[in-house]
């Protein structure tokens, strides 16, 4: 097959765009980033030296088909129509502390089980209005659910709800924390500006399932489990996942991550340039209005030290990078400790 010249034309220009276009971990690539918009700043905060696949890493979420066989909540027009222009669940929650929680996966594609536990964290607190908590272990989750996917390897964000009620999950920390039955194992790593933490791989095993709890906890494994008793997806559009979040808490999402939020600081999150890196699940917890522009508040799980104190705000209401597409929810169990 031969090509036209104007075909062999387009084909040279597209190589040279792509050749032009700055490495994602630069100071240029930041900078191009600022010069072609202003809703949201860049800056860096990864290394430069970081190895792509640890970043590659991050991105867990992997397609999800379970979720159109879920239950679907749609909320009624009446509470619709009296949601607030903004909406943060700290003010409305303010006895749940995990609202303001920031966890780390570190080197492992675990993004899956974190916006789960997170979610699943938050509303054991909104559900019991403030008087109950529960910190739902990721290393648990991350472990011992065959049917979620591949641990570091990646997830399915519906399927970690649906074990949650079938099979439970049992407390747990951050790392190092020895808080709960299975605290997280897995070190973060300094994927971000320099510290003093680990450089990253990206070559993190996933850890073995260990069905009993850590020494000096003094519950059992099976006693500590905590369990979900509906689990759901909310009506893709923007007005049935405010509601979601305004009546019951937060909430597990999933979108597309493409090389631009890697330099997230500030603002409202809008794709603007870079290659789409993979699918990436995440808590969402709220929303609101910046300088115009609409937003839903999303808490990330690549430490503090990543975007605004490691949270972002991303467009709301268009389905941005999949953002809306994808939600999932579920109602605790509640139980008397």
């Amino acid at each position: 097959m031969t090509l036209s010249r104007a075909a062999c034309v387009a084909l040279v220009c597209a190589v040279a765009v792509a050749a032009d276009t700055p490495h994602p971990l630069s100071d240029a690539f930041i900078r191009l980033i600022n010069s072609k918009q202003n809703t949201w700043r860049a800056g860096r905060n990864f290394p430069t030296t970081t190895p792509f696949a640890h970043i590659n890493k991050l991105m867990g979420a992997l397609q999800d088909d379970n979720v159109a066989k879920m239950p679907k909540v749609e909320h009624d027009a009446d509470l619709i129509a009296s949601l607030p222009e903004n909406f943060d669940p700290r003010d409305k929650w303010p006895d749940c502390p995990t609202l303001n929680e920031i966890r780390d996966q570190g080197s492992c594609g675990s993004c899956w089980a974190f916006g789960a536990v997170e979610a699943m964290t938050d509303r054991y607190c909104t559900y019991s209005n403030g008087t109950k908590h529960f910190h739902f272990s990721s290393e648990d989750l991350l472990s011992c659910c065959p049917i979620c996917g591949l641990g570091c390897n990646g997830g399915i964000p519906s399927l970690a709800w649906e074990y949650w009620k079938h099979f439970g999950i049992v407390s747990g920390g951050n790392y190092n924390s020895t808080q709960g039955c299975r605290p997280y194992e897995i070190p973060p790593c300094e994927h971000h500006v320099p510290g003093n933490r680990m450089p990253c791989s990206g070559d993190t095993k996933t850890p073995k399932c260990q069905k009993n709890c850590e020494n000096g906890y003094n519950v059992m494994y099976k006693k500590d489990k905590r369990y979900g008793k509906h689990v759901y997806s909310v009506s893709a559009g923007e007005d049935h996942i405010r509601a979601e979040l305004y009546k019951n808490g937060p909430v597990e999402g999933a979108f597309t991550v493409y090389a631009d939020l890697l330099a997230y600081k500030s603002g409202v999150y809008k794709h603007i340039q870079g290659d789409a890196l993979g699918g990436h699940a995440i808590k969402i917890l709220g929303w609101g209005v910046e300088n115009d522009n609409k937003y839903w508040l999303v808490a990330n799980s690549w430490n503090t030290d990543w975007g605004d104190n490691g949270f972002f705000k991303i467009l709301r209401g268009e389905n941005h990078c999949g953002i809306e597409g994808s939600i999932i929810a579920g109602e605790p169990l509640l139980v008397d400790d």
